[in-house]
């Protein structure tokens, strides 16, 4: 960062940087700013040297870049939307209501303007919304000589330079990627393309694949950048590894959030209102407690047998709870499954095929320990459940059994329903499946109870 103004921006009480932060990574003073009102924020901006401002407002981690910029006069916002990365600036100018974004927008240069515009016309969590318009390439007759010298030239101005993009010298359509460690152990005479040979096509993206497809993208192949081209093999942008983790840490949160049972948070936790946390959450739980309705409703038809084996009563909770779980264990498995592509929608029978035989294992394993449960309290005289506990001990095991076997299959089956009709498999929450396998539950419970107590209790 450089020297001027250090005086006016640290070290000083009121709206200034701590004097400490000083030396500090830019992610240390972000930090900083983030936890600062946003008329400080604004003040701070709007008196740095536009090259320090500029890295702090291109850091992903600053929360209130929109907001911002918003703020700041026209110019001002303009020339510093100038100097961030095309990815960033978009995402920035993304957010900007209007007035201000028509107005801020009209002020960039025509070459930055038309990069957002293209960035900000495709749809958000896209490739092509994730992408950077600055990257290198060079024609595929330069020589390494030429190649690094222009790497010298424009370095500064490029999201990152070390893959370098070679593209047909007349249709300029993308033919490989050299990484920069491969250009600087090469002959500086030879031609860029002929670091290439025998190296298999370049791993590219198509412009609305998915931030996820992207992620993957970069993982299995070990790339530092994906480039993203149209149906006519032109290149539009790249999408670097940073951005990726960045999108994919952003939907990992939603995903957390959505399998909670609320609407994902569009704000940090401590930056929503009152309101919106109200608004995010009140729905899913007004869904959930309608639902759980119908449990009351299951047990409304079953009062009669709870009226005759009061005992009953005490296990509904344990057999209710057991299904659900195991519900959400199968539903949180098969998301993240899904997720990364380690099963498809064609998969799901499969998939059917090995969560039966292991509900089938669990609910015998959650049995087993319900009748040691019940034989030791009634041996060790702490509760007498009547002279037919051992038929009371058998009913809840085989209950066990069949509610854990079908909180599997529920759980592992609804997100390749959901998935099948369009919808974000981290919907199938685990409290929705916990509250569809509660009502289910009562019916295999008291259905289970009432054959083997029979002429006894019921």
């Amino acid at each position: 960062m450089p020297d001027l103004a250090e005086a006016e921006l640290f070290g000083q009480s009121g709206s200034q940087i701590p004097h400490e932060l000083k030396n500090q990574h830019v992610a240390d003073i972000v930090d900083y700013l983030n936890k600062q009102s946003l008329a400080v924020l604004v003040d701070t901006i709007s008196r740095m040297p536009e090259p320090w401002a500029v890295e702090l407002l291109d850091f992903p981690a600053f929360e209130e870049a929109s907001e911002v910029i918003a703020a700041l006069p026209t110019a001002r916002a303009a020339g510093l939307l100038e100097g961030m990365s095309a990815d960033r600036a978009a995402d920035v100018l993304r957010w900007i209501p209007e007035p201000q974004h028509s107005t801020i927008q009209g002020a960039l240069s025509e070459e930055t303007r038309k990069s957002l515009e293209t960035l900000l016309s495709y749809p958000e969590g896209t490739a092509a919304s994730l992408m950077t318009t600055e990257y290198l390439s060079a024609p595929a007759d330069w020589t390494v000589r030429q190649t690094l010298d222009h790497i010298r030239e424009v370095e500064d101005s490029r999201e990152t330079v070390y893959a370098v993009f070679v593209l047909d010298p007349t249709s300029h359509r993308l033919l490989q990627t050299v990484r920069l460690r491969k250009l600087i152990s090469a002959d500086l005479d030879a031609t860029i393309l002929s670091l290439t040979e025998g190296k298999p096509a370049p791993i590219v993206a198509s412009p609305l694949s998915t931030r996820e497809e992207v992620a993957r993208l970069i993982s299995r192949y070990d790339l530092l950048a994906v480039p993203v081209v149209d149906s006519t093999g032109h290149m539009l942008g790249i999408v670097t590894v940073d951005d990726a983790i960045d999108a994919i840490l952003e939907e990992s949160t939603e995903d957390t959030q959505r399998m909670g049972g609320m609407e994902a948070l569009d704000e940090p936790y401590m930056k929503a209102s009152f309101f919106d946390m109200f608004k995010k959450r009140a729905g899913w739980l007004g869904v959930l407690f309608l639902s759980e309705m119908f449990t009351a409703s299951a047990m409304q038809h079953y009062s009669d047998e709870l009226e005759q084996a009061i005992v009953l009563a005490l296990f509904i909770p344990l057999v209710m709870s057991s299904g659900g779980n195991s519900g959400s264990q199968a539903t949180s498995l098969i998301i993240r499954a899904l997720a990364l592509q380690e099963v498809r929608l064609r998969d799901w029978f499969r998939v059917a095929l090995r969560e039966f035989p292991a509900g089938l294992a669990l609910g015998a394993f959650l049995g087993l320990i319900g009748i040691i449960r019940i034989a030791t309290w009634q041996l060790a005289g702490i509760y007498d459940y009547g002279e037919h506990w051992k038929l009371i001990a058998m009913a809840i095991g085989a209950s066990l059994v069949g509610i854990v076997t079908f909180g599997s299959m529920v759980g592992s089956m609804l997100p390749f329903i959901l998935k099948r009709l369009g919808f974000d498999p981290a919907s199938a929450s685990a409290p929705f499946v916990a509250t569809f396998v509660d009502v289910t539950g009562i019916v295999i419970y008291f259905s289970i109870a009432y054959v083997f107590l029979k002429g006894t209790l019921l």
